[in-house]
């Protein structure tokens, strides 16, 4: 089965290699996403208050997550190419070594967030109501840190080897044990006592270690593409220092994307309720838009981290061309749809405001049909990554956030006319804008010198070579 994906993925049909791959990602993502409509729901039920200590929670943890997440993006790259020059036993060691680092980052970090909530919340200037309960939250949420990071590890490394169905089936389970697990702990049932916000977190803590363990256990099996033993666990600080220096620009491009996402609330929060209200809305929309662009782009990853390992640098060339045309075709449909029906949906959130549905249907529609623009942009960051460029894709990162969308959104809304209207406007500006930078910097092709296994083929090289005059002799 490993060998027939492989043929698929260096030789044969490239729109059939990317829908193979993006369809059960896109479905992971959209399951990943039923965590937090899960936890909004039950939670909703028990205030604004609670909703807020959520709310207030959410983004310092994934700040501290996406802090580690570059490292699974090293993983995830080194086994990609070397799926595609085919060396089994470097698949394996990348694997074991990458994931050791992963865990031991999440234990440091899990810890230190843990300590520092009380001074996060005193930062962010939490009301004394709320404070209690986002406290809770955000602990059990830091100790889960370790869980979320071994179950993004298993995934990004599973999508390195072209295996996307078996993460599927795990996320789908755990999804659906945390459904039933919300309201038990939140609320309480016989000797089980309600535990409010910090059931939430407790439940998505239990689903979240059952995951990570599944994961470990498949990849210990070793029936999948990626075969572990504990053995493969003695640390090899040489790989080490590689994958956090490989990885290290995926942190940073992370974090500047969650930061640009705190600050742009804070700027649409200047203009009141109303604006706040349609910011966060039009934010959701455009969150689950964003789920099949991302599915494509991590396909495209895969597939151009193998056909790089395999040398095949036009055909990595081609898939990426190929994801970015589907991808933009894709959104682009998908935001003519927004535009033309931009009030139904946003009425779909908050039916009896009609403030906030003039508001937030104006800020779908001026944004949605420059949507094309962000599969571009994530087709191409997705290729850099792979072929080993983690700095051009944070540099798109940063350019994204800090040269245009907040710059923009910031002389638009207080130095014009637009008002509020300003922040909407950034949105097309900066994803066409740099969705033209993204296509330039391609095209010039210095990603495909890039070859991060060529010492190790070089070793193979000289290997063999000396069998072979040893064979002579």
């Amino acid at each position: 089965m490993a060998l027939d994906r492989r043929a698929l993925f260096l030789t044969g049909s490239i729109p059939r290699a990317l829908l193979a791959l993006a369809a059960p990602i896109i479905l992971g993502n959209v399951l990943q996403a039923g965590y937090q409509l899960t936890d909004a729901f039950w939670v909703g039920r028990l205030g604004a208050a609670a909703v807020a200590a959520v709310s207030v929670s959410m983004p310092v943890t994934f700040l501290v997550i996406a802090i580690g997440s570059g490292l699974a993006m090293a993983g995830a790259t080194l086994t990609a190419q070397y799926m595609g020059a085919g060396r089994q036993d470097r698949v394996n060691h990348v694997a074991a070594q990458t994931m050791l680092m992963v865990t031991v980052t999440s234990v440091l970090l899990g810890g230190l967030g843990f300590m520092l909530a009380p001074s996060f919340l005193a930062l962010l200037g939490v009301a004394p109501e709320v404070y209690k309960g986002a406290l809770g939250f955000m602990r059990v949420s830091f100790i889960g840190v370790i869980f979320v990071f071994i179950f993004f590890m298993f995934q990004s490394l599973m999508r390195g080897v072209g295996e996307t169905r078996i993460p599927l089936l795990i996320v789908l389970v755990t999804v659906i044990l945390n459904f039933g697990l919300d309201p038990l702990l939140i609320f309480g049932w016989g000797p089980i006592p309600a535990l409010g916000v910090k059931g939430a977190a407790g439940a998505t803590l239990i689903t979240q270690c059952l995951a990570a363990s599944l994961g470990l256990m498949v990849l210990l099996r070793g029936r999948h593409g990626i075969a572990l033993s504990w053995r493969l666990f003695t640390p090899d600080w040489a790989y080490i220092k590689k994958a956090f220096f490989l990885g290290f620009p995926g942190s940073v491009e992370l974090s500047t994307r969650s930061l640009g996402l705190m600050v742009m609330s804070f700027l649409a929060a200047s203009f009141g309720t109303l604006t706040i209200a349609a910011y966060g809305i039009g934010s959701n929309i455009l969150q689950l838009i964003t789920i099949p662009a991302m599915g494509l782009s991590m396909s495209v990853s895969t597939l151009v981290g193998q056909n790089i390992g395999a040398g095949k640098l036009d055909r990595a060339a081609q898939i990426t061309k190929l994801g970015v045309l589907f991808g933009c075709g894709a959104l682009t449909i998908i935001g003519a749809g927004a535009y033309f029906s931009a009030s139904h949906i946003v009425a779909f959130f908050v039916p009896d405001d009609p403030d906030v549905i003039r508001e937030g249907g104006h800020f779908i529609r001026i944004m949605a049909l420059a949507w094309g623009g962000i599969a571009v942009q994530l087709c191409i960051a997705s290729a850099f990554r792979a072929s080993g460029n983690m700095v051009n894709a944070m540099v798109l990162a940063l350019v994204a956030q800090w040269m245009f969308q907040f710059p923009v959104a910031y002389v638009l809304s207080k130095h014009t006319e637009l008002g509020a209207s300003g922040i909407w406007w950034s949105f097309p500006v900066t994803n066409i804008a740099v969705a033209l930078v993204s296509v330039c910097w391609f095209a010039r092709g210095g990603w495909k010198r890039t070859r991060l296994t060529e010492d190790d083929q070089q070793t193979l090289q000289v290997t063999d070579e000396a069998l072979t005059e040893e064979g002579y002799r």
